[in-house]
């Protein structure tokens, strides 16, 4: 299916979220709102934000910071309720099909972008478009692989042979029809994602300078942007949506240290930090007097292992692995590294899902539950671990990875009774990390995660460990869960797509390319000078309720 790679860990990579040091405007620089230490503007929120991998733009933003950005600054057809997170209608009016494969988009009339030019269908079919074309090079080209006409737009090897999408046909300005290369029902509820969103002409006829300011039809607009130190963003007049900002706008203050942003935030320098240190979170609840957020967010942790490396898929091999999922205490170690901001996992999906959305709590069954004799047993019956020891791989340059691989190794040579069955091989940095993983040079066990780009279990299932997926950083393949997959995909409604990925779901468990260790909460703290913060399920702050005093 899916032939690019994708940075695997949070939405579309959580490198950036525990990013972290010396700011520019931590040093005395600043921006029109006073800089750190100084005054603020009236009305607008201060927080905490890293410098985005990329350029912002819907197609080419797979990381969580681009991603807040993108957030604010564009609706799609549809949105996330911040709350409960289900897909509801936004620029679309309706989206309809008879037969899951050909789909009719209306969309609402009055939508502009924050330049005050008109959102059409014309602006959603030439925005897929672009993201879709392979010349472009856009990271979340993906996204498009579902429309008839990716292969000849987007293919494996050599140049296109066509330059738009031949699935899309606007009808009119407010009519567009799609034409999916099979059936999928759950696909209008993935067209919140950002890659999605329409742009406005001036995104074509002067790219340059748009990246320079992007131009969205959200509820902010971006004023200014001065990498290392902020970005200024302010109430888009033009805005149709329901969820109107409930501040003047907020300031994005660049930090390269999370433990220098919580700092600020406890002298009242800054108003939200979202992902808070690791090192803090013992301390939190006391530090910010209650205002503190710890809720569950989609965003899961999980070991892979190299399944294109001959020692580790076969039978006996599979054994091992499931021996050393069983030889982790969870519970420990989420209970001393992470008080209460994590908790084991018991299935490959997120509890934010609900039941509906298909989080199936114990699906992972006993291969998910510390149980040292068992684990013994089957590292034995397997053959042991591959030439006597096994590493576990990670960048170490944010968050607590350093702290959690040691507590995940250290439980591994308990119960294996070898002090040194599980070594732990710290990578600098995120960048060295996802080279190694994208090059396929792992040989034991390395860190994966993610956090979902939309709320279905599908997002969690098929970019992960359908063959040749995005996001497949293990290399697994199973004729069976491909099957499956393509099944749930067909279903004509999401109540049977979700039995069948759940079905896909246990093959996987079954086979075990990766270990589920545990779900991630999101987590922040707020200043007393704003109310009414919160996270949505994607552990980003919802910006356009927050409340400046």
């Amino acid at each position: 299916m899916r032939g690019a790679t994708r940075v695997t860990l949070a939405r579309r990579a959580l490198a950036a979220a525990g990013a972290v040091a010396l700011t520019a405007t931590a040093c005395g620089g600043g921006s029109g709102s006073g800089g750190v230490g100084g005054t603020p503007q009236d009305g607008m929120v201060r927080a905490f934000w890293t410098d985005p991998q990329h350029p912002v733009e819907p197609a080419n933003t797979n990381e969580v910071q681009g991603g807040k950005v993108l957030d604010m600054i564009f609706r799609g057809l549809k949105k996330y309720d911040p709350r409960t997170g289900r897909a509801q209608n936004a620029v679309a009016r309706s989206i309809r099909t008879d037969d899951q494969q050909n789909f009719t988009i209306t969309l609402e009339k009055g939508w502009k972008f924050s330049d005050g030019t008109p959102v059409t269908a014309k602006s959603f079919v030439d925005a897929w478009n672009y993201g879709a074309l392979v010349t472009n090079k856009q990271v979340n080209s993906y996204f498009f692989q579902y429309i008839e006409g990716y292969d000849a737009v987007h293919p494996d090897k050599g140049k296109p042979t066509a330059r738009t999408l031949s699935g899309l046909k606007v009808k009119n300005d407010h009519t567009f029809t799609v034409k999916l290369n099979q059936k999928f029902s759950l696909w209008p509820d993935t067209l919140g994602y950002s890659a999605y969103a329409p742009l406005p002409k001036s995104f074509f006829t002067d790219h340059a300078g748009w990246l320079k300011k992007p131009v969205g039809n959200g509820p902010y607009k971006v004023d200014s942007y001065t990498k290392g130190q902020s970005m200024q963003l302010s109430r888009n007049p033009h805005y149709q949506g329901d969820d109107k900002p409930r501040n003047k706008g907020v300031e994005l203050r660049v930090y390269t240290d999370q433990n220098t942003g919580y700092t600020d935030l406890q002298a009242g320098n800054l108003d939200v930090v979202d992902e808070l240190p690791a090192g803090q979170l013992k301390n939190a609840r006391r530090d910010l007097g209650g205002r503190y957020i710890n809720q569950p967010a989609g965003i899961t942790q999980s070991i892979s292992f190299p399944m294109y490396d001959k020692k580790w898929r076969s039978e006996k091999a599979a054994m091992v692995r499931r021996g050393l999922s069983k030889a982790i205490n969870r519970k420990e170690v989420t209970d001393k590294i992470y008080h209460g901001t994590r908790e084991p996992a018991t299935d490959l999906t997120s509890p934010v899902l609900g039941r509906a959305g298909g989080h199936k709590p114990g699906l992972c069954g006993t291969t998910c539950e510390y149980d040292p004799a068992e684990a013994r047993k089957l590292v034995k019956r397997g053959g042991g671990l591959p030439g006597g020891r096994i590493t576990l791989t990670s960048n170490v340059d944010t968050g607590s990875h350093r702290q959690w691989m040691e507590a995940v190794c250290n439980s591994i040579n308990r119960t294996l009774r070898k002090n040194d069955a599980c070594t732990v091989n710290p990578v600098p940095t995120f960048s060295e990390f996802r080279s190694d993983i994208s090059g396929q040079k792992m040989k034991g066990m390395f860190r994966t995660g993610w956090q979902m780009d939309y709320p279905l279990i599908q997002n969690f299932v098929q970019p992960v460990y359908y063959t040749d997926a995005s996001s497949n950083d293990s290399g697994f393949s199973d004729p069976k869960v491909d099957r499956i997959i393509d099944q749930a995909n067909a279903a004509p409604d999401q109540q049977q797509a979700v039995r069948l990925y759940q079905q896909a779901e246990k093959r996987i468990i079954e086979k075990l390319p990766a270990i589920p260790l545990w779900y991630q909460n999101g987590n922040a703290g707020y200043s007393e000078r704003v109310s009414n913060v919160r996270l949505n399920p994607f552990s980003v702050p919802v910006f356009t309720d927050i409340k400046v005093k």
